[in-house]
């Protein structure tokens, strides 16, 4: 087993990419799963400030034409793998933006995205569920290459 894919189960890092239109309500609820309410970190999660040291890549909001590149960009300088989640409708399905001109398609078509949290805007529980949810994918893939 990788170096990486252990670091993988013991302590996620993750970056989180706010990838275009969005009401930032996602983004509250992300920042709540910090605070010792729900107390994320007690996992070993830890936000980081560059998407070079994440393990995950956490994405909320309606992908824009604007924002298109950057995402492409940000997902080819992370280190490989990562985790792909996606957080609340908008970043599923676009959302109350599907008709927008500016945001012609949704997240998983510019990127491929390994877990979907829906909700606008998903509770904190259901982004610990969520991450728990791509925990479980990382141990299968590990079980896989065994």
């Amino acid at each position: 087993m990788s170096l990486k894919l252990k670091a993988l189960l013991k302590s996620p890092w993750v970056f989180h990419l706010c990838v275009g239109g969005s009401c930032n309500n996602c983004d509250i609820e992300i920042l709540d799963c910090l605070t010792p309410r729900f107390d994320i970190e007690r996992f070993g999660m830890v936000l980081v400030g560059s998407i070079k040291h994440a393990d995950v890549l956490l994405c909320t909001g309606s992908l824009t034409r604007k924002c298109r590149p950057r995402v492409e960009q940000l997902y080819e300088q992370a280190p490989k793998p990562i985790i792909v989640v996606a957080v609340g409708e908008c970043a599923l399905s676009r959302g109350m933006f599907m008709q927008s001109y500016n945001c012609p398609v949704p997240l998983d078509k510019v990127i491929p995205v390994d877990v979907y949290i829906p909700g606008c805007p998903p509770k904190p529980e259901a982004i610990i569920a969520g991450v728990v949810k791509a925990i479980e994918k990382i141990k299968a893939s590990i079980k896989e290459k065994k």
